[in-house]
């Protein structure tokens, strides 16, 4: 029936943190819940607590301020964020991305398990190889620039300014990596042009929209590898296509199955020319 809502008391694909917090997202939704909108839980395991990030809630006021800083208290809650305001902040949820501690803005977008994110990795890793100097495209808060400037110079590039304050926070508090800069860009709009695309290697990880704009300019460029990542294997065929007719060469393709029982995967590929 469409109007019973039968509860999950377990689940195989989430962390033991992750299904106990499943009570303080019951409590948020009965203190902060309306009949009139959807209210959007984002939570992430961190290892000083949960990371909670909640959206489309109630407006805040004092009361709801008090609430929801006393729940943020009677779980392990790192940081709860309400509306794009941070409530209750116990300690900064940190996320490693390799040497780097990272602690990315609240319902930032990361990979969905950790597994997956080191398989992907691997495979941007593999795929730029030597590179002395990579440019990251959607870089988000760091999880490839980061670990990848342990053996080249990192120039990432995201539209999410918030995101990249991330980034260069965890890179100036970690030692041993060459320097990143960061640069805040709408790449739909304004994609890097090809005099712009002076790297030994381009990561590139859009949304499941693709970056076709970014793609037509990577295709003129004179880049000599290319780590593409993907979420969408439709949107990842429309690029490959665009840079193989340009020249490019797909050497190998991974398939990287993170979202389990669903038909999503995730896809990684490295292009030469």
């Amino acid at each position: 029936r469409s109007d019973t809502v039968t509860e999950i008391p377990d689940c195989h694909l989430l962390t033991p943190a992750l299904i106990a917090g499943m009570e303080p997202a019951r409590e948020l939704v009965i203190i902060g819940g309306s009949r009139k909108g959807e209210l959007r839980i984002t939570m992430t395991e961190a290892k000083a607590g949960l990371d909670i990030a909640v959206t489309d809630g109630k407006p805040l006021d004092l009361a709801l301020e008090t609430d929801l800083a006393a729940i943020a208290g009677r779980h392990p809650i790192a940081r709860l964020a309400w509306n794009g305001e941070v409530i209750a902040m116990a300690a900064p949820p940190v996320q490693m991305f390799g040497t780097a501690p990272v602690v990315p803005p609240p319902g930032a977008f990361l990979q969905a398990t950790r597994e997956g994110e080191a398989a992907l990795l691997a495979a941007v890793r593999e795929a730029v190889g030597d590179a002395k100097t990579v440019i990251d495209l959607f870089s988000g808060s760091g999880t490839f620039a980061l670990p990848l400037a342990a053996n080249a110079a990192v120039h990432a590039v995201e539209g999410d300014a918030a995101m990249l304050s991330a980034l260069d926070e965890g890179w100036r508090h970690s030692q041993g990596l060459q320097k990143v800069t960061t640069e805040a860009r709408d790449l739909f709009r304004r994609p890097l042009l090809p005099d712009e695309l002076n790297a030994d290697a381009v990561v590139i990880d859009p949304p499941r929209a693709g970056a076709e704009a970014q793609v037509d300019e990577l295709a003129t460029s004179d880049v000599p590898r290319i780590a593409a990542v993907s979420c969408n294997p439709v949107t990842f065929a429309r690029d490959a296509e665009v840079l193989t007719k340009a020249g490019y060469r797909l050497e190998w393709l991974v398939v990287v199955d993170q979202f389990r029982w669903s038909p999503h995967v995730e896809l990684a590929g490295c292009f030469t020319r």
